[in-house]
């Protein structure tokens, strides 16, 4: 993937993900005024936008539905993740469902995809490239493989600094002079939040082509 193309896929995780994070992150206080952070160290993980899907065709630059060959899906990903340690380690699997066009024969079929680790939304801390295997045999038109991904980051780079959780989970009683303030609009707030926010993003490793198809079609 050159470089243009890394830009395009990380934007397009960025927004893919931006609303990944589950509602108990953040949860008001009961008492008093404040919230308490019940984050978790371990990546959201996710497929972005427009690299879910891979479409090859027969004949280069012919698009059409006639010159198909093979489609393919990423489906049904499952993660796990264990916090224990100063290395968070998250594994995750997923289903690849794939369809050709021409059912004569036995055929192999092999998909590059990617395992990206993002950090604040933008920065890729790591990039893997793997491969999945499909296999189709004479008269099958659909085939269907499972794919493997995992990813480490520092406990940490995932963990808001003390005086961040402080701003953030203090009480603050009715009638005292910021209690109708929200700390998450403090700019270093929301600064720390994103820099201990990552993401482990899976998808096709796609050529500039593909992707566009994926966008355009």
């Amino acid at each position: 993937m050159n470089a243009r193309l890394t830009v395009l896929t990380a934007t397009l995780a960025a927004a893919a993900l931006a609303g990944c994070a589950s509602e108990g992150e953040l949860a008001v206080v009961a008492e008093g005024v404040g919230v308490t952070a019940v984050r978790t160290a371990c990546p959201s993980v996710g497929v972005p936008d427009y690299t879910g899907d891979i479409t090859t065709f027969r004949a280069p630059g012919d698009r059409s539905a006639g010159n198909m060959d093979v489609t393919a899906t990423i489906t049904n990903l499952r993660s796990t993740c264990n916090e224990n340690g100063e290395q968070v380690y998250t594994e995750a699997t997923f289903d690849v469902l794939a369809r050709r066009t021409d059912v004569r024969g036995e055929r192999i079929v092999t998909l590059p995809y990617f395992t990206t680790v993002l950090q604040g939304g933008s920065a890729v801390q790591s990039k893997r490239v793997g491969s999945v295997t499909l296999r189709f045999a004479d008269g099958q038109e659909r085939a269907e493989a499972t794919g493997r991904a995992g990813s480490f980051v520092e406990r940490a780079a995932a963990t808001l600094p003390a005086d961040i959780r402080e701003r953030i989970t203090r009480k603050r009683k009715p009638g005292d002079p910021d209690a109708a303030l929200d700390p998450l609009a403090d700019p270093q707030v929301r600064a720390a939040l994103q820099r201990a926010t990552f993401e482990m993003l899976i998808g096709f490793q796609l050529t500039e082509d593909q992707l566009a198809y994926n966008v355009t079609r």
